[in-house]
Order: C-alpha cells, then structure tokens, then sequence
C-alpha cells in the first residue's frame, strides 16, 4: 500500500521545464503565432509602402498627382479583414500614419476610420466577399479620402479649388495600385485564417 502511495505521489507532480524558450514562455498556441505573423506582414507591408510613398512615388507627378500608396495598404486591409476587426487596425494604423509625417494632416485620422469602417460595413452588408467587391469598396475609399482631403484643404485655406483635378489624379493613381497591393495583402490575410466568415 505504501509503495502504490509512493508511485501516485511521484506522477502527481512533474518538474518543471529547464529550458524555456520565448515562444513557450509567451503560451501561444499555433494558430496565435499564424495571426500575430499575418499582422507582423501586415505592418511591414504599411511601412515598406510608406517608405516607396516617400522616396521614390513622391518624386513623380502626372498631371499633378502622385499616390498615396500607404493610405491604399492600410485602407485596403481594413475592407479585407472586415468592421470588427478592420475598424480597431484602421484608427491605430491612421494615427500611426498621421505621426509619421507623411500625413497631410490629422484630419486624416478620422477620415481613413470613418471612411474605412463605412465602406467595410456597406460590403459586409451588401456584397459578397470577393476580389472584384473588396477592390471596388477600397477605390470607392481611397477616392472619398481624396475629395475630404481636398475639401478640407479648401476650408482651412491650404488649397485651391483649381487644384482639384491634382486630387483627383492621386485617388485615381493609388486605385491602380490596389491592383498589385491587393494579391500580397490578400495572401498575408489568408495566414492564420479570417477572423470573421460570411
């Protein structure tokens, strides 16, 4: 009887690991790890557009515009992942642009969230989730944000209204980008799986 006490006694109680790594440590499960690498592209992604934006797009100008190829990324994720997700990424996303610099103004904050969590809601409720919807919602977006910009310049008197075209060729040329944008943001929100279905 004492030696079954001595047996239960030892497999009740396991020592502890003598080596812990981060990733143990931290206890995620596989499926935590895929997520927090998609949102780990997801960053690299906005900074790697913003650092094109500022180097290389911003030197070329046709017809008075350029793109504004961090707003597409971002805008573009918030419309892939959807309002309950894609409404909390767009308004730390934002003010993480605004205080970048390259922002225009901090009016942009609540521009892109309004912008992207209206748009994300309207093709939630009525589109279907595919390619065709989520490039048409993001331009849809992205040329809305330019007009506001515009609008905005216009009422605070850092713009003229002869410079609307120059507006409107930016929204268009930063709609040619979701072309490109959209096949590696589409395939970074395929890790991990979405966190919403339809």
């Amino acid at each position: 009887m004492a030696m079954f006490q001595r047996r239960r006694k030892s497999s009740e109680f396991k020592p502890d690991p003598k080596t812990a790594t981060w990733v143990k440590t931290l206890r995620l499960t596989a499926l935590q790890r895929l997520r927090l690498a998609k949102w780990a592209l997801y960053i690299l992604t906005i900074i790697v557009c913003l650092v094109v934006q500022d180097v290389v797009m911003s030197r070329f100008r046709l017809f008075g515009g350029t793109t504004d190829l961090a707003v597409s990324a971002i805008l573009l994720i918030t419309i892939l992942e959807g309002t309950e997700v894609g409404s909390l990424f767009v308004l730390i996303a934002s003010t993480l642009y605004y205080l970048s610099g390259s922002a225009p103004s901090a009016f942009c904050v609540g521009l892109m969230t309004f912008l992207g969590t209206l748009i994300a809601l309207l093709r939630q409720m009525y589109l279907h989730r595919s390619r065709g919807s989520i490039l048409l919602c993001t331009s849809i977006a992205m040329m809305l944000y330019e007009l506001g910009l515009f609008l905005v310049g216009v009422m605070t008197g850092l713009t003229l209204w002869s410079r609307l075209p120059h507006f409107l060729f930016t929204g268009l040329y930063s709609v040619l980008t979701l072309i490109p944008l959209y096949s590696l943001i589409y395939k970074i929100g395929l890790i991990g799986g979405n966190t919403w279905k339809e």
